[in-house]
Formats: structure tokens, C-alpha cells, sequence
């Protein structure tokens, strides 16, 4: 008998990463919290981060999307872990793209939801050092 291999659109480790997400949740006692939504697809992703001595110890993330919104989120909370902040403050979509082996290109938004998050977490928690924080994360749509 003859195996099949099922179509999808994904590679296996974009599938990994959706089926077996990484880093799901919320950090207790965040640092820094963004959230970002992209108006055209409804996804939402929220990343919070924990911070010791200029460094990410730690990132999570919830995410309301598709399978390639929730596989950027895991892996980039894995990529940016024992980052700088400095390191954070460059860090780009395409590493996500590259790191999950690509994405079909109608959802390399997913990747851009994921790099706009963290940076806004990265502000959020910066705001806070100087005292302008507000006590609700940092939002942006995209």
C-alpha cells in the first residue's frame, strides 16, 4: 500500500511550533507586556517578557490566530531569550521566517505581528523604568 503525505502549506517546523507551541502563557510579574493586533486577519498577540540585568530571562506569549501567527510567537519568544535589550531592540521578523524554515508569503504578517510585539514589550517596560508607565501594556495595530 501506498503512504500519502498530506498537502499543507507549512513545513514541519512550523507545525511543531503550532502543535507544540513553546513559551505559551503569561510571565508572572512581567517586566514589560505588548500587545499587537493586525486589523486585516483579527490575529492578536500578546508577549510579555522578564528582565534581569539588561537581559530577556524570560518571554511567553498568548496568541489569538492561525497556525502561522502562533508558531512565529513560539519561536520568537525562543530566539529572543538571553537577548540584550540592546539585541532585542534589532530583532527582525525575517529571523523568525528564517528560524521556522519560512512561511508561505501570505502570512509573513504572522512574523511582523510577532516583531512589533516584542517591541512593544520592550517599550512598555522601558516606560516603566522612567516612571511614564501607565499600568496597561503597551498596544499597537499593525
Amino acid at each position: 500500500m501506498k503512504e500519502t503525505k498530506e498537502y499543507t502549506l507549512y513545513n514541519d517546523t512550523v507545525m511543531d511550533h503550532f502543535l507544540n507551541p513553546r513559551n505559551m502563557g503569561d510571565v508572572q510579574e512581567a517586566d514589560g507586556v505588548g500587545e499587537v493586533g493586525a486589523a486585516a486577519c483579527g490575529d492578536i498577540m500578546k508577549i510579555s517578557l522578564k528582565i534581569r540585568d539588561g537581559k530577556i530571562e524570560d518571554a511567553r506569549f498568548k496568541t489569538f490566530g492561525c497556525g502561522s501567527a502562533i508558531a512565529s510567537s513560539s519561536m520568537a519568544t525562543e530566539l529572543i531569550k538571553g537577548r540584550t535589550l540592546e539585541e532585542a531592540k534589532n530583532f527582525s521578523n525575517q529571523e523568525v521566517v528564517d528560524a521556522l524554515g519560512g512561511l508561505p508569503p501570505v502570512k509573513i504578517h504572522c512574523s511582523v505581528l510577532a516583531e512589533e510585539a516584542l517591541k512593544a514589550a520592550i517599550e512598555d517596560y522601558e516606560a516603566k523604568q522612567s516612571g511614564k508607565s501607565s499600568t496597561s501594556p503597551v498596544t499597537a495595530s499593525v
